[in-house]
């Protein structure tokens, strides 16, 4: 009797990364090609079935995550080694920035799998994006049942990975914790519109938990025509062009700032349903940072005074550092 195409997933995810066969030796196993074992770990790992971790400090702690610690007053610092792409061809610049995402992914899920062990009742904040989305693919292996995930800002109206809705709902289904989530838009159409939103009980009820949450995670958007925020169809051409003209560099959650992290003064940040930077400065937050690209706006962002910790590629670390 054939097996079901799960159980060869995992039967081949057994043989290859516990038994140590090499690919060739798992496709004879189990009577299959090599081209569709390998396809089947690819699926393992972006399923989150096999999460990977690589315990760095082994080799000592990278000197530039002590630079950007004491530079940017952080209480920890972790950087990935620097991959060493250089964006000859947009070939490269595509394998470049899924290596980020999915280093920075796996480094923060494994710090997130500690912060789970150390306070079995924790709540935690979470942003959106691809960097984020990552880290909820590779946790695996963790029972959390008295924890709490919070989204801190409004969900997107595409039913994407990457959605804030999504993030929470993935994160308590692999962990088995609760999840809780701000049930209206990312940005409303009007500021008057807003204020209604806000002041529904089920949004009431979700804002104070996520006003109180033990830590918040969260990532930055570089402000330009490659950003999500973009090509996603979230804000215009012409609304990019004026956040420009405003000053902003970057955004985390949809809260617009500028070089020095500071909110921008423009429309946008008006309506946006988000934990503004003055709540986050009252709540310990951890940024990722996958992606040379982003640079600027994570500099700019660690200026700000809201971030204690930082999880980044090695790449954009030296990126981040080259800026002055």
């Amino acid at each position: 009797m054939p097996l079901e195409d799960d159980e060869l997933m995992i039967r081949a995810a057994w043989y290859y990364y516990v038994g140590g066969l090499n690919q060739e030796m798992t496709a004879n196993r189990l009577g299959l090609t090599r081209a569709r074992v390998n396809k089947m770990l690819s699926e393992a790992r972006e399923s989150g079935l096999v999460s990977i971790s690589i315990d760095h400090q082994r080799v000592g702690v990278l000197p530039i995550e002590d630079m950007l610690s004491r530079r940017f007053g952080l209480d920890f610092c972790i950087s990935t080694p620097a991959f060493g792409f250089h964006d000859a061809s947009p070939a490269d610049s595509d394998i470049r920035k899924q290596i980020a995402f999915r280093a920075v992914g796996v480094a923060a899920a494994n710090h997130l799998k500690t912060l789970l062990a150390e306070n079995e009742t924790i709540t935690i904040g979470t942003g959106w994006g691809r960097t984020i989305e990552q880290m909820t693919l590779h946790l695996a292996g963790v029972r959390a049942p008295h924890a709490r995930f919070i989204s801190v800002m409004g969900s997107l109206t595409a039913n994407n990975a990457y959605n804030p809705f999504e993030v929470v709902h993935n994160l308590a289904r692999r962990t088995g914790a609760q999840g809780f989530f701000l049930p209206v838009p990312f940005i409303a159409d009007s500021v008057e519109d807003k204020r209604v939103l806000l002041s529904q009980r089920s949004v009431v009820k979700a804002m104070e938990i996520a006003e109180t949450a033990s830590v918040c995670i969260i990532s930055a958007g570089e402000l330009t025509e490659e950003s999500l925020l973009r090509s996603q169809g979230m804000i215009s051409k012409a609304e990019l062009e004026s956040l420009r003209a405003a000053g902003a560099v970057g955004d985390t959650n949809g809260i617009f700032f500028d070089r020095d992290g500071r909110q921008v003064d423009h429309d946008l940040n008006q309506r946006t349903i988000a934990l503004g930077f003055d709540q986050l400065k009252t709540l310990p937050v951890i940024l990722l940072i996958a992606g040379q690209e982003k640079a600027e706006a994570a500099k700019a962002l660690l200026r700000s005074g809201i971030v204690n910790g930082l999880i980044i590629d090695g790449d954009a670390a030296e990126a981040v550092s080259a800026l002055g």
